[in-house]
């Protein structure tokens, strides 16, 4: 990282970065074309989890090219400056890459499930019958590199 005093090295920190961030952005490439989509997601210290239809550009793409980039930040607002180019925008952010799979295992399925409830809807009901659990594309990325930065 080129600016060394913004950078996140404590894996704790970029963990809690991690569960606390609401929105994940997954960057894909396919056939020399890119495409970024935001998801919801839940996080281990190995893997981020998504859910997904079973079919769509999104699936398409992971299917064709499994390696992906992954985007997540905590916005801290503005920081004014003492000259237009100055004001900035204080943040906390992970970047990581990874592989993406396809998970198949049921129990496994439920699991990611589950943590995604746990994080966007904490004391619901976690019943995940088997006709929707059948349809619904769970998928898994194997966190390979990650880096964390702050700023402001």
């Amino acid at each position: 990282m080129r600016r060394s005093e913004k950078e996140i090295t404590d894996p704790r920190e970029i963990d809690a970065i991690l569960q606390r961030a609401p929105v994940c952005r997954i960057a894909l490439a396919a056939e020399n074309s890119p495409y970024v989509v935001p998801v919801n997601f839940a996080a281990t210290s190995k893997h981020l989890y998504f859910h997904s239809a079973k079919s769509g550009l999104k699936v398409d793409m992971l299917r064709k090219n499994p390696f992906i980039c992954f985007e997540v930040d905590l916005p801290g607002g503005v920081v004014k400056g003492k000259t237009a180019c100055a004001w900035g925008m204080a943040y906390q952010s992970v970047i990581g890459f990874g592989r993406a799979f396809f998970v198949e295992d049921r129990a496994e399925k439920e699991e990611a499930l589950i943590r995604l409830m746990k994080k966007y809807a904490p004391g619901e009901p976690l019943d995940f019958p088997a006709d929707a659990l059948d349809r619904v594309c769970v998928i898994g990325v194997r966190i390979e590199k990650v880096t964390g930065k702050r700023s402001g």
